[in-house]
């Protein structure tokens, strides 16, 4: 779980996040989660691979404001061979969901443009922490 605070730039005029915001910190959850497993993303690049969003199913409840410290859940729902599943949560200072997301990563070759299977090593961090 990380923390991000709700600065100024990420509201509109009356001072609540605006939407889109939202994936700005789902995706600093999802970073998080795998350089906590040791999976590093600037790592990958280097070897022209890439997780890339391919769809994200999100439902919002409530809404953020100015200021406020939100939690970010970030959790593995599911893999693939060449995919995965996060399911996200974030909360607010009192503890209530007010957004939540479930988006699916593809794994890419970068100089193909193209899906590919997540590198076993990956695979085996994965599934030793579900």
């Amino acid at each position: 779980m990380i923390t991000v605070r709700v600065y100024y730039e990420d509201t509109d005029a009356g001072g609540v996040v605006y939407y889109a915001n939202y994936l700005k910190y789902f995706e600093r959850g999802r970073t998080e989660y795998l350089r906590d497993m040791h999976i590093e993303q600037d790592v990958l690049l280097v070897q022209n691979i890439a997780f890339m969003v391919k769809k994200v199913d999100v439902d919002f409840m409530k809404s953020a404001r100015f200021n406020q410290l939100l939690s970010v859940q970030t959790q593995i729902k599911s893999y693939r061979k060449a995919s995965l599943i996060f399911l996200q949560k974030i909360f607010n200072p009192q503890g209530e969901l007010i957004c939540q997301a479930t988006t699916l990563i593809a794994c890419v070759n970068l100089q193909k443009m193209k899906a590919i299977a997540i590198p076993t090593k990956i695979i085996e961090v994965i599934s030793r922490a579900s």
